[in-house]
């Protein structure tokens, strides 16, 4: 019941802040602030895979290496054959004869080579998939932990949907991009250093007329990448446009068939479908360039290579083999270049989404209160004891901003079984007790104790044990319904689960099911609302906690239905402390006391009839609900 209750803050805590806006769209390349900070951060986190991510790059490099040394390897074996081709003496014809032996040997030296370039590459590729993964998965670890240690202030000024972004699109884009980029940068940069090395071992003249040829063409190639950019960056708003239109529209299918809103959804969605359509194919096209665009740097390297080396042959400077080499060096120095640019895309991208988990890790958590003893329920020797259920609130004054005080002076004292209900207009204060009495938010001034015992001097997930909760919008995780019922809960029998259900009257539709108690939960599909009501309704009574809260648990279902619950309600909270939270009073006539608050403060305290006796402001209110006909 306490996921449930946490899951449920959101709507408890109307009184406070609002949520934020939603994350920012996926798919964009950002910039972090400070990349060499974030960078430093994420190399900590990591830092017990630093040796064996040191040892994948290596072996990388030396896979590289090896690959840089095949071209040379190519120019002997070329220049042997030579040696053995015919040749022209005096105007006739020469036979030579070809060093098989030398050649052969110098072909194993390829193939292992080679091989060795594969088998390196296949180990770096390896060790880095998984130290990435770990990484990740660790990330998620830490915010997982970190979502159930901040302050429910945190998520009061954050959207959900941003903290899912961190700990699905920021940590998948760092496990995808860390790995390959780092990678690909140390191996890009052998292979770029090397080739140009052996380049220059060969013959200094070609590889300055090689470098001439590639550079003309990667100018080239930047101008179209910047360019590429922008239009990346459009499309990937056009497209957050799209998805969210697309998703709005779906969740509130229903209302705007009910306003034939179908015409404007169709025109809006066209308008952000062009959007897209013409950034899409803008960048798909630029970026298609890339590959011509390559070759083409390639192929005039190749022609380069050709015809300087073909005049420097014929002057005897250079041998033929050379030449074969040249033709292999110039691909190998082109290559890179395009990986270089990717590889700090990649990485912009990594420390971009870095950046987001980590401020996400260093928000201020709540104090670690493990060593706080745990009072409720135990006496002095540690043996557990029976949660009377006794509760006061001492002058308690709470702010969700400092500055802003929501709870002004609030006093009460709850004797342990009496039912309460906390009734007021929205935005009187009244969800926010109940936020405070279940310790989600620490009050300001005063105090709160149940059974004598301050709230604030044991630990959080002491008093979290204490109560059982039924919120007006329900929850329910997928599932079986009866892993659904007793959930977070161990010893639970199904004899239990099942009177539980009998006791809300779903037991009978539960066993009509094929499964029954055992048919999975997904979706909407197997339950309706009101029967989803009536499942978290079962699940607080197998809670079976001595404080209830319950938050107008009879809203979304028929009035049948309703006093099948409300029966059900009424045994449940026998020798229970209860606090209702009641928006239609008719359903908390019989209520031990009545709290009536108004702008944070308690305007008026008594039992139903002595209330509507005084004609004051709990009168008002339920003369309104009269007269608009909400009589129960």
């Amino acid at each position: 019941m306490m996921a449930e209750s946490r899951m449920g803050h959101a709507r408890m805590g109307r009184g406070g802040p609002g949520h934020g806006g939603p994350g920012p769209r996926a798919g964009v390349v950002e910039r972090p602030d400070d990349f060499g900070t974030v960078m430093a951060k994420l190399a900590r986190f990591s830092r017990r895979y630093v040796p064996v991510t040191i040892v994948a790059l290596v072996l990388g490099a030396a896979g590289t290496v090896c690959q840089i040394i095949g071209p040379d390897r190519l120019r002997d074996i070329t220049n042997e054959i030579l040696k053995g081709l015919p040749a022209l003496v005096n105007g006739k014809p020469v036979v030579g004869s070809v060093d098989l032996s030398a050649v052969g040997r110098i072909a194993w030296i390829l193939v292992g080579l080679y091989a060795g370039y594969a088998l390196l590459g296949y180990l770096q590729s390896w060790i880095m998939a998984d130290v990435t993964q770990r990484t990740a998965q660790r990330l998620r670890e830490s915010i997982s932990e970190a979502i159930n240690a901040l302050p429910l202030r945190y998520f009061d000024r954050t959207s959900h949907g941003d903290v899912l972004s961190r700990i699905t699109n920021d940590v998948d884009a760092i496990g995808q991009t860390l790995g390959q980029s780092l990678g690909s940068l140390i191996t890009s940069s052998t292979l770029f250093v090397g080739s140009l090395v052996m380049m220059f071992r060969n013959d200094v003249v070609m590889t300055l007329w090689a470098i001439g040829a590639s550079l003309l063409g990667m100018a080239i190639m930047g101008v179209i990448m910047g360019v590429s950019q922008r239009f990346f960056v459009r499309q990937q708003e056009a497209l957050g446009d799209v998805n969210g239109h697309v998703e709005e529209m779906y969740a509130g299918h229903v209302v705007v068939k009910a306003y034939s809103g179908e015409g404007d959804a169709i025109r809006r969605f066209e308008r952000y479908n062009a959007d897209l359509y013409d950034s899409g194919w803008k960048s798909q096209f630029l970026s298609g360039l890339m590959m011509p665009l390559m070759n083409l740097v390639g192929n005039l390297g190749y022609v380069v290579v050709c015809v300087v080396g073909a005049a420097r042959a014929m002057d005897g400077t250079i041998s033929f083999g050379v030449i074969v080499a040249f033709m292999m060096y110039i691909r190998l120095f082109t290559q890179p270049l395009a990986q270089f640019a990717q590889a700090f895309q990649n990485l912009q991208r990594c420390a971009a989404a870095s950046e987001r988990v980590f401020a996400f890790l260093e928000e201020p958590r709540m104090p670690d209160e493990s060593r706080k003893p745990r009072l409720l329920g135990r006496d002095a020797d540690g043996r557990d004891v029976p949660v009377r259920g006794n509760v006061v609130f001492d002058h308690v004054r709470f702010g969700y901003d400092p500055d802003k005080t929501v709870i002004h002076d609030f006093s009460a004292v709850v004797p342990a079984g009496d039912k309460v209900a906390i009734v007021g207009p929205t935005g009187a204060g009244k969800t926010t007790m109940v936020n405070l009495l279940m310790r989600f938010y620490e009050i300001s001034d005063g105090s709160i104790s149940i059974d004598g015992v301050d709230t604030r001097s044991v630990a959080r997930s002491n008093v979290h044990e204490q109560f059982g909760m039924v919120l007006q919008d329900t929850w329910v995780f997928r599932g079986t319904i009866r892993e659904n019922v007793r959930y977070a809960q161990s010893g639970v029998s199904d004899e239990a689960v099942e009177a539980a259900c009998r006791a809300v009257g779903l037991d009978r539709y539960i066993r009509s099911l094929p499964e029954g108690y055992d048919t999975m939960i997904e979706g909407d599909s197997q339950l309706s609302q009101g029967q989803r009501q009536l499942l978290t309704i079962a699940r607080a009574m197998v809670r079976d906690a001595p404080i209830l809260i319950l938050d107008e648990a009879t809203a979304s279902v028929d009035t049948r239905t309703e006093e099948l619950i409300q029966k059900a309600m009424d045994a449940l909270t026998v020798g229970r402390t209860s606090f209702v939270i009641a928006h239609r009073l008719s359903t908390i006539r019989n209520a031990d006391m009545i709290l009536v608050m108004n702008h944070g403060d308690i305007v008026e305290r008594g039992t139903h009839d002595g209330l509507l006796a005084a004609g004051g402001f709990y009168a008002d209110l339920y003369n309104s609900q009269f007269a608009l006909g909400d009589m129960g």
